[in-house]
């Protein structure tokens, strides 16, 4: 008789997939997780910061603030992040893909993973994004990060055309730069005459930056190298978005006149809510002031803090510090301020 054996089951491919599929998968889940608890997050710590740590008043302000201000104002605070999040994850994926393609797993990488599903138009409509909405200090950076990305995902789909990937690598690197450094120059003398390090860097070293990843590096140190830049841009992404989105106005700015019969003070603050009754205002230490209605001889609103400049630097005419949205779009004309605003009592004529 022959002899009985147990059967053995032949590892599959299919096999070894599955093995593989939690590790993208559970970050995945992760993530999605997180990322709608983060701007909820802020919010709450911006209402926080605004009731000056103090439940009673926080809890007030949750009560009449309207959620929609509340998303515009972290909208608007917080849309130049929104191509970083998405260009810099793409050219650390595509740099992976072209240094290890064998490390290249969707399946286990949440780096590739995002990589592999994010199309080319989204891409291009979030480098237009950044374009408009980025100072014009940092579009050296963008500039960069585009040619990366340009250069890392043509030697990923042609990689048999030479002269392509020589356009691509070392041409159009080359000639952005020196377009660049040709606009930028007198702007990056500018910037180190008047002590503005920070600025000279970030309008002199990204052009040259360029030239740098437009082809893969050792396979060995591929992965460490975009391991690293994703968990250091993940750890340092959401405290910078924290503290600009703290420091944003969410109530409208208001100068109230409160007196009877006559103005006797002037209330700066915030405006909570108008009821039939009272007036509410979060005055600027942060009390809050309930003015009853019959007292309230009038009320003006008071344009937001201006900022101001930190940079004399400007290329062209245009300041370092503004974006191609603050020359686009139209502002409200600039008159002479209100007195009341400054917390000056009008005088009866």
């Amino acid at each position: 008789m022959g002899e009985v054996r147990t059967a053995v089951p032949v590892p599959t491919t299919a096999g070894a997939a599955a093995r593989r599929r939690p590790g993208a998968r559970q970050a995945q889940q992760w993530l999605l997780t997180l990322l709608p608890a983060f701007p909820v997050l802020l919010l709450v710590l911006r209402l926080w910061r605004l009731s000056q740590q103090d439940m009673s008043t926080m809890l007030l302000l949750v009560q009449y603030v309207s959620p929609l201000g509340l998303l515009s104002a972290l909208l608007i605070a917080l849309v130049w992040a929104v191509p970083l999040v998405v260009l810099l994850p793409a050219v650390l994926g595509r740099l992976l893909q072209v240094s290890a393609p064998d490390r290249f797993d969707p399946e286990r990488s949440l780096l590739a993973y995002a990589t592999s599903r994010t199309p080319d138009w989204v891409l291009v409509a979030t480098a237009v994004l950044a374009a408009l909405t980025w100072q014009l200090r940092f579009l050296p950076v963008l500039v960069m990060l585009l040619v990366w990305l340009v250069a890392l995902h043509t030697r990923n789909r042609f990689p048999d055309r030479p002269r392509l990937l020589t356009v691509t690598g070392v041409i159009l690197p080359v000639v952005l730069a020196a377009a660049c450094y040709t606009w930028l120059g007198p702007a990056i003398w500018a910037a180190v005459g008047h002590g503005e390090l920070a600025t000279a860097v970030l309008l002199a070293l990204p052009p040259a930056g360029a030239l740098v990843l437009t082809g893969p590096v050792p396979a060995r140190i591929a992965p460490t190298v975009t391991r690293t830049f994703t968990y250091t841009a993940g750890a340092l992404l959401p405290l910078v978005m924290g503290a600009v989105f703290l420091r944003v106005p969410l109530l409208p700015a208001v100068a109230v006149e409160v007196g009877e019969p006559v103005t006797q003070e002037i209330v700066l603050g915030e405006a909570v809510t108008v009821t039939d009754k009272m007036t509410i205002v979060l005055d600027r230490s942060g009390v809050v002031r309930f003015l009853p209605n019959n007292t309230v001889q009038g009320q003006v609103l008071c344009s937001g803090d201006v900022r101001t400049p930190t940079s004399r630097v400007d290329v062209a005419g245009w300041p370092v510090e503004d974006t191609a949205l603050d020359w686009t779009m139209p502002r409200g004309p600039s008159g002479s301020p209100d007195p009341r605003c400054a917390g000056l009592v009008p005088t009866s004529s």
